[in-house]
């Protein structure tokens, strides 16, 4: 007997990470699951984006961004940068500026810092595939996941048998 495999997509594991991007003054970030170290040399990260949002239009203008590892005390940042439409969404947390300009959240476990090679289309998402230029650890502790983040990106109605 097949099960649906919408649902046990929440079994595969993997992190929360909020991914920011800028473009000149402006900048954006939004909360992202699908994110994956795709190459060791050069290294390189690629992360699922939704090309509907404004994060998209800015990472493809400007061809920088960081991706910033949460940790599991995070949750309330994760639920924040999920929200779509919210104005100076970024005035809530501190940033500091990575090596590509791109906005770092200094509150998260690591970063890395990227510089956007291509997109790819992925169904109703495109697949960013990024060079990591810089990298570091700024805070300790163990890493968000997404099934500890329950129901608060909405996924449950894709996962229904």
């Amino acid at each position: 007997m097949m099960q649906n495999s919408n649902v046990l997509f929440k079994q595969i594991t993997h992190g929360v990470y909020v991914i920011a991007v800028a473009n000149g003054s402006e900048q954006n970030a939004f909360t992202a699951a699908w994110v994956m170290q795709v190459s060791f040399d050069p290294p390189i990260i690629a992360f699922s984006i939704n090309p509907e949002h404004y994060s998209y239009q800015l990472l493809k203008a400007s061809g920088v961004c960081t991706v910033n590892v949460l940790g599991q005390d995070h949750l309330a940042i994760a639920a924040h940068f999920g929200q779509s439409g919210v104005k100076e969404k970024m005035t809530t947390y501190r940033w500091q500026a990575g090596k590509t300009a791109a906005p770092v959240l200094s509150a998260s476990l690591a970063y890395f810092d990227c510089k956007l090679s291509h997109f790819t289309d992925a169904g109703d998402h495109k697949i960013a595939v990024c060079e990591v230029i810089a990298a570091a650890e700024l805070n300790s502790g163990w890493p968000l996941l997404y099934g500890q983040t329950g129901n608060m990106d909405g996924s449950s109605e894709y996962y229904k048998d």
